[in-house]
Formats: C-alpha cells, structure tokens, sequence
C-alpha cells in the first residue's frame, strides 16, 4: 500500500475543514437571510442536479490529471505521490497544475448540491480566494524550489 505524505494528508485535513465549516455557517446564515430559498424545494432540486453535474465534472479533471501525473512525472525510483521530473504536457502545457481547477470548483459544487444562498454568495467565492492565496503562498514556491 502507497504511504501518503503527512504535507498531502494535512492539506487535505485544511481543504475539508474549509469545505465542512463553509457548509455548515452557510446553512446557519440561510436560515436567518434566505429561509424562502432554503425551504423552497424546486430551488433544492434544480441546485442538486447542477452541483452534481460540477462535482462530476471536477472528480474528472482530478483524475485525470492525477493520473496523467503518475505516469508522466516519475524519474527513476521515487515516492508514488510525489513527482521528481517537471510535467509540461497535454494537460499541463495549459496550466502549471490543472488539479487546481477541481480544488477551485470543488466550493460552487457543494454550495449548488446544498442549494445553500449565502455558501454561493459569500462563502464559495471567499474559499476560492483562500485556495488562491495558499497555491501563491504554499505551493508555487515549493514547486519553484523543487523544479
């Protein structure tokens, strides 16, 4: 069995947190500023079947370019999760790391399956932000160093 990295498992342990917190402060600020659209079940319905379609459409893009990763971004002998060759094509000639995008989609999709106002509002754009900023601040110089 491959050993994740404990920076991987932290990462995620952030992201679902971000993910989990938004989710439940979204639904307590519907309840106060948006109750008509929290109750209203044909708003749930037509948000549920978009946000399912964007999860699909993000649980695509991670795996293949996570895939795409594994087999294009190993030299020789190396940790399974962590790629020691630079990866410049197909997927990422168009953008430095594509799984990125699902982490980005990955808010609006869980804001449109809980039909959640406020979590599409406010909520998923800050997130959005906040993933921005940790890809500026935590990953690019990490790959910089590394490549």
């Amino acid at each position: 069995m491959r050993k994740i990295p404990k920076s991987m498992k932290a990462r995620a342990a952030v992201w679902s947190g971000l993910l989990i917190a938004g989710a439940v402060s979204s639904l307590v600020m519907d309840w106060f500023w948006f109750r008509s659209w929290l109750l209203n079940p044909v708003w749930h319905l037509a948000t549920f079947a978009a946000g399912l379609g964007l999860l699909q459409l993000m649980r695509r893009g991670a795996r293949n370019t996570g895939r795409y990763l594994a087999r294009h971004g190993h030299e020789g002998p190396g940790r399974p999760f962590e790629p020691n060759k630079l990866v410049d094509g197909d997927y990422y000639a168009c953008m430095r790391h594509p799984m990125h995008l699902a982490l980005l989609l990955a808010p609006p999709s869980i804001a449109l399956i809980l039909g959640s106002v406020s979590f599409l509002l406010i909520v998923a754009p800050a997130e959005v932000l906040l993933i921005v900023a940790l890809i500026l601040i935590v990953e690019e110089p990490q790959a910089r160093r590394k490549f």
